[in-house]
C-alpha cells in the first residue's frame, strides 16, 4: 500500500465511524419519535373516551329534568284538588323505573348473545353485572357499562309517566303503581330489544333514533288502554252530547314543565348519538329544536283557526307533537323535513284531542294526542323523508336502508303488543282490586281522598269533632 492510499485510509475513517454513529443515533430518534405518537394516540383515544361519556353523563341529567318536565305538565293541566297525587305518581315512576330495570329490564332490553326465543325474546339474567371491559372503550368507544345502563334507564320510566298524564283524577293510586311495575319492568324492555337490543326488527332495517315508537307510542298505547277502562272524568261528557271542558289549573306550571321537557330533549335525542362526535350531535340538536319550534307555529294557526282564539296549552302542546314527532329520525332527515314533520305534528296536537273528546276518550293532558299519534306518525316520517337513505344526515353509514314497508311493519308490530298487554293488566287490577276511584273521592280531589293532604294550603274545610 503506498503513502498517498494510506493517507485517504486515515482520513476515510473518522468519516466511516461519524457515518455509523449518525445511523444509529437516527434509528433511535425515530424509535423514540414513533414511541411518543404511540403514547399521543393512547393519551387521545383515552381523552375521546372520557369526552364522550362525559357528554353522556350531561344527558343522563337532561333526561332526567324531563320527569320534573312530565310531573309540571301534568299538575297544570289537572284541577289543583289533584296536584299531590300528581306528584306522587312522577316521583315514584322515577323509583319505579330506575329499580325495575336494575332487577331485570336492562337484561331484558339489551340481552346481548342471550336470546331464548330467535330475536324475539332474549334475557341476560337478573341484576346487573359490569363487565371486565366495562369501564374502557373496550365496551364502547362512547361510554361505559354504568353510563349506559343509567342513560337507558331513565328513559324507561318515561313510558309510565305518559300513562300517568292520561288517567290523571280517576285512577286508584295502589292499582296505578302496580301497572308501572308491571310494564316498565316486563313490556317496555322486552319490546325494546326488538330494535334497540339488537332484535329482529334491527335486523330488518327498522329505525326509530331515539324513541318516538319505542318510548312514546309504547307509552301512548298503554295510556289508551288505561283511558278506555277507566272512563271519564265525572262531568266531562253530558248527557246532551256536549263536551264541557275541565280546565287545568295553572298554565304557568304548564309553561315551565313544557320549556323543561324542551331542554331535557337535547339530552333525549342528542345523548341517542351515544358519543360526542360534534358533527351528527350538532346537528340532531338542531332538527329537534326547529321541529318544536315548527310544532308551536302549526298547534298557533290550528287552535286559532279552528277554535276562534288563540289556545296556549294547545300551543305548548304543539311544542311537545313537535318533539315527539322528529325523535325518530332526527339523525336522518334533512332540515326542511324537521320544520314539516314540526308542523304537521303541531297541527295535528290541535286537531287530535278534539277527535278524541268527540268520541269521549277523556286525556286530561294530551298524552294519547302527543305520544300516541305524533310517536307513530313521526316514526312513519322516517320511512316518507328518509326513503332509501343509507347514511345518517351527515354521512355516517347505517347499515342499513331506510324503507317505508319495515317503518309501517314496526308501527304496527309495537301497536298490536302493547296495547292488548296494557289492556290486560289494567283489566285484571280492574277486575281483582278496581283501577278507578269512587265518585265522592273523585269529587273531593285525590290528595284528600288518596294522601290525606292539600297541595294549596287553606281551602279544605273540616268540622269540628
Amino acid at each position: 500500500m503506498d503513502r498517498y492510499t494510506r493517507k485517504l485510509l486515515i482520513l476515510a475513517l473518522p468519516l466511516f465511524l461519524l457515518g455509523v454513529t449518525m445511523t444509529v443515533g437516527a434509528e433511535e430518534a425515530v424509535k423514540e419519535v414513533a414511541a411518543t405518537v404511540a403514547d399521543a394516540m393512547d393519551k387521545t383515544t383515552s381523552n375521546l373516551f372520557t369526552v364522550n361519556n362525559l357528554w353522556m353523563m350531561v344527558c343522563i341529567f337532561l333526561v332526567f329534568t324531563m320527569h320534573l318536565g312530565f310531573a309540571t305538565v301534568e299538575t297544570g293541566l289537572t284541577r289543583s284538588k289533584n296536584t299531590v297525587n300528581i306528584l306522587f305518581k312522577n316521583t315514584l315512576i322515577v323509583a319505579i323505573g330506575l329499580l325495575t330495570y336494575t332487577l331485570m329490564g336492562f337484561n331484558l332490553m339489551y340481552p346481548g348473545d342471550s336470546w331464548i326465543v330467535g330475536k324475539f325474546l332474549g334475557f341476560g339474567g337478573f341484576g346487573v353485572s359490569c363487565p371486565a371491559n366495562g369501564l374502557t372503550s373496550g365496551y364502547n368507544p362512547g361510554y361505559t357499562y354504568w353510563t349506559d345502563f343509567l342513560f337507558q334507564g331513565m328513559f324507561a320510566a318515561t313510558a309510565a309517566t305518559i300513562v300517568s298524564g292520561a288517567v290523571a283524577e280517576r285512577v286508584k293510586l295502589g292499582p296505578f303503581l302496580l301497572f308501572c311495575v308491571v310494564y316498565v319492568m316486563l313490556v317496555y324492555p322486552w319490546v325494546g330489544s326488538w330494535t334497540w337490543g339488537g332484535g329482529w326488527l334491527a335486523d330488518k332495517g327498522f329505525h326509530d333514533f331515539a324513541g318516538s315508537t319505542l318510548v312514546h307510542s309504547v307509552g301512548g298505547w298503554a295510556a289508551l288502554a288505561g283511558i278506555m277502562l277507566l272512563g271519564p272524568r265525572l262531568g266531562k261528557y253530558l248527557p246532551s252530547g256536549r263536551v264541557k271542558p275541565i280546565m287545568g289549573h295553572s298554565m304557568p306550571l304548564l309553561a315551565i314543565g313544557v320549556f323543561l321537557l324542551w331542554l331535557g330533549w337535547f339530552g333525549f335525542n342528542g345523548g341517542s348519538v351515544l358519543s360526542a362526535d360534534p358533527g351528527t350531535v350538532s346537528y340532531v340538536l338542531v332538527t329537534t329544536c326547529l321541529a318544536a319550534a315548527a310544532g308551536i307555529v302549526g298547534a298557533m294557526f290550528s287552535s286559532w283557526g279552528l277554535q276562534k282564539k288563540p289556545d296556549l296549552s294547545m300551543v305548548l302542546n304543539g311544542c311537545l307533537a313537535g318533539l315527539v314527532g322528529i325523535t325518530a329520525g332526527s339523525n336522518v332527515v334533512s332540515i326542511e323535513a324537521s320544520v314539516i314533520i314540526g308542523l304537521i305534528c303541531g297541527v295535528l296536537a290541535v286537531a287530535s284531542v278534539m277527535l278524541f273528546d268527540k268520541i269521549r276518550i277523556d286525556d286530561p293532558v294530551g298524552a294519547t294526542t302527543v305520544h300516541l299519534v305524533c310517536g307513530v306518525l313521526g316514526t312513519l316520517f322516517v320511512g316518507i323523508f328518509a326513503n332509501g337513505a343509507t347514511t345518517t344526515a351527515t354521512g355516517v353509514p347505517l347499515g342499513y336502508t331506510i324503507s317505508i314497508g319495515v317503518q309501517l311493519l314496526g308501527i304496527v308490530s309495537y301497536g298490536v303488543v302493547c296495547f292488548p298487554a296494557a289492556f290486560l293488566i289494567f283489566f285484571g287490577l280492574k277486575k281483582t282490586c278496581g283501577i278507578r276511584v269512587s265518585e265522592e273521592e273523585e269529587m273531593r280531589g285525590l290528595d284528600i281522598s288518596e294522601h290525606g293532604m292539600e297541595s294549596y294550603s287553606g281551602f279544605q274545610i273540616f268540622t269540628a269533632q
